[in-house]
């Protein structure tokens, strides 16, 4: 889709019929003002609908990377629109959850389609002497994904590398189905 003039627009808000009417009757001025009612209609209806190129549901699909960069959403072009426009529509939610177990499971679902569990290893240390080195926490994460489909796993590292901070390793674990519940 363009956003470049469209052949037989017609304005909604034609220039001629605004004139005073000395200018009414004038064919000059008639056919000069509808010469310019040409090239203003797609400015004058891409304002008309502007709200809908902020809706990340009703936006052409080539504006979902400019939209997505408002949000700091990094839109993979090999997506489909559905997934594009999932991304942008959550990333307010995504991002509140940055960082955690939970946003990366959310992530891993909106984008890759693949059930993930976090196997979360790193945690807080403290020491009641001050001065002295408190023994490292790990810092660790497995992701353990599984999915009715194929999965792709190189999506699927970029997305845990993404998401997790940057002082903790990870690892991704591809699992036949899901996990047991341990007792």
């Amino acid at each position: 889709m363009t956003r470049a003039a469209v052949p037989g627009l017609p304005s909604r808000h034609p220039i001629g019929e605004r004139l005073p009417a000395l200018y009414a009757e004038d064919g000059f001025t008639q056919r000069f003002t509808q010469g310019l009612d040409v090239v203003l209609a797609p400015v004058l209806s891409t304002l008309d609908n502007f709200a809908a190129y902020l809706s990340p549901r009703l936006t052409p699909a080539d504006l979902l990377g400019w939209l997505g960069s408002w949000v700091a959403t990094d839109l993979d072009p090999t997506w489909s629109d559905d997934t594009r426009r999932a991304s942008v529509l959550a990333a307010t939610r995504i991002h509140r959850w940055r960082g955690t177990g939970t946003g990366l499971v959310d992530q891993l679902w909106l984008c890759a389609r693949v059930h993930a569990r976090v196997l979360d290893g790193p945690g807080a240390t403290w020491s009641r002497e001050p001065g002295t080195d408190p023994a490292r926490a790990p810092t660790r994460v497995v992701v353990q994904v599984w999915s009715d489909t194929e999965i792709e796993l190189d999506r699927v590292e970029a997305l845990v590398a993404a998401g997790c901070p940057m002082h903790v390793e990870w690892s991704v674990e591809v699992l036949a189905g899901p996990p047991e519940e341990e007792t």
